[in-house]
């Protein structure tokens, strides 16, 4: 017997909005019952993994100890600049003059998560960076 990922849960101040910012990440909808104001949200992802956003009354005070890594479809670089237009921050720019490496993001609640290199670029030939092993 096994266990299967079903979500990832975020504690957060507004379950919607934080759900409406990580809909525009990864390009998935909220579920259609989900409304602002509720103490609850999810985002069902192609894969079978959920989102998942819960109000909590204490803030967020420390680094995650978990933290998404994500890999766009297209140029990390792009993928970098459209998260800055929907609202990420960047909390560390981990990346190398030879295109190696990151890019450390928070959400609007202060989230760590990370941007990777997409496939294509890994695939390119670009030299083995830490973009699996350091997180």
């Amino acid at each position: 017997m096994h266990s299967t990922l079903f979500n990832v849960a975020f504690d957060c101040a507004d379950a919607y909005e934080l759900a409406r910012f990580w809909s525009q990440v990864v390009g998935h909808p909220l579920n259609d019952d989900d409304l602002p104001g509720e103490s609850t949200a999810a985002i069902a992802l192609p894969t079978g993994l959920h989102l998942y956003f819960a109000n909590v009354a204490e803030p967020k005070t420390r680094k995650n100890r978990v933290h998404l890594c994500l890999q766009p479809e297209g140029p990390r670089d792009e993928e970098v600049e459209r998260l800055l237009t929907v609202g990420a921050a960047v909390a560390a720019d981990r990346r190398n003059p030879d295109g190696t490496g990151w890019v450390v993001f928070t959400d609007p609640e202060g989230n760590e998560f990370c941007v990777l290199r997409s496939a294509a670029e890994r695939a390119a030939g670009e030299s083995v960076s830490c973009d699996r092993a350091a997180h």
